[in-house]
């Protein structure tokens, strides 16, 4: 009789027990998808390479080598327009992922599927998640948005030397941000072909922080010339919200630790930056996942670019400086609407 009575208040207090609401189980859904982004971006090549590492001296050893063997022969299809995926850009994850900031594209103008683009993509921020989200998941509608154009984001090429990883980032449409991936998105897969450049790169995110807008881009000209070689037109896009979601420990320039950074940078092609976010278990602790900040990526009026096989410095010079007056121009049109007053300008670098 003890333990029947027992029993009957343990299910009581266990039928007392509040069920979580639809709210809490979407909050935690989005909260997963985006750890498990960070953590496949900030581990999962660095992982990967340890395993098979260790798997060499054990009975599995065959495992490592079959995948070196694997990667030996599949070494150049990064540099030829990757091996994407469409299941894995519909993943219903990247919805929960779109959600928790919230992530949106709006379109200003139509982009027609018989040119090639090239999409500068602006600011870098700390981890590019409005690139991603937009170019990269299915989950904010960009082929809707833009009927017949087939989005590419670029990324460091050092990344697709990491075993896994390289598979991971291939199947979503990145590529190396290299002439030769660039050129053959352009020139070998028909029109249609949108290829996103974080121009600002590494060297941007040493600057980002919240309430600051500053991009490197006054001598970054070879997206410019790439456009030029093969006649893809070039588009601004900007990511409001990008600076919002980290805080950065920003040294100012000539301290000896910004010139730590630089050299990292110039040695290993990313900057090491100290920042943080929020923690996993509270808003309110500190951590490395982002805050939940709305990111709202418009997309500009595209400039349209004439097929120049040898172009000249001062015909590269011309078009960069029609990109930088289309930025100039979306930036200013939309701030306000996004989260930015009438006073904030664009510093360009």
């Amino acid at each position: 009789a003890g333990s029947r009575a027992s029993i009957q208040t343990a299910l009581r207090t266990l039928l007392a027990v509040p069920w979580p609401s639809q709210r809490d189980v979407r909050s935690a859904l989005q909260l997963l998808a985006v750890l498990q982004w960070v953590l496949s971006f900030l581990l999962l090549g660095t992982v990967s390479l340890l395993l098979l590492i260790y798997l060499l001296f054990t009975s599995l050893w065959l495992i490592p080598v079959l995948y070196l063997a694997w990667i030996i022969c599949d070494w150049d299809t990064p540099e030829k327009g990757g091996r994407r995926l469409p299941c894995l850009r519909r993943w219903t994850v990247w919805k929960h992922f779109r959600d928790y900031f919230p992530v949106k594209l709006v379109k200003t103008h139509d982009l027609s599927p018989s040119h090639n683009y090239i999409i500068g993509s602006h600011p870098h921020g700390i981890l590019c998640v409005g690139a991603f989200c937009n170019f990269i998941t299915g989950s904010t509608g960009f082929e809707e948005l833009f009927p017949g154009i087939r989005s590419f984001l670029t990324t460091l090429a050092g990344n697709f030397r990491l075993p896994v990883f390289r598979e991971y980032l291939m199947s979503g449409g990145l590529c190396p941000v290299t002439r030769r991936a660039i050129g053959y998105l352009l020139s070998q897969k028909g029109t249609g072909n949108a290829v996103a450049i974080v121009i600002g790169g590494a060297a941007e995110s040493l600057s980002c922080r919240p309430g600051v807008t500053t991009l490197i881009l006054k001598n970054r000209k070879g997206f410019v010339r790439m456009a030029l070689r093969h006649g893809a037109f070039l588009v601004p896009s900007f990511s409001f919200g990008e600076n919002d979601l980290f805080r950065q420990v920003v040294f100012e320039e000539g301290s000896w630790m910004r010139s730590i950074q630089r050299r990292f940078q110039k040695m290993m092609g990313f900057a090491p930056c100290l920042f943080y976010g929020r923690g996993l278990t509270s808003s309110q602790s500190r951590g490395f996942l982002p805050y939940s900040r709305p990111i709202t990526t418009v997309v500009g009026e595209p400039v349209a670019v004439p097929r120049v096989e040898n172009p000249s410095r001062e015909l590269v010079d011309r078009y960069h400086e029609l990109y930088i007056r289309a930025l100039l121009k979306l930036f200013n049109e939309n701030k306000t609407k996004y989260g930015l007053s009438e006073s904030d300008k664009l510093h360009i670098l």
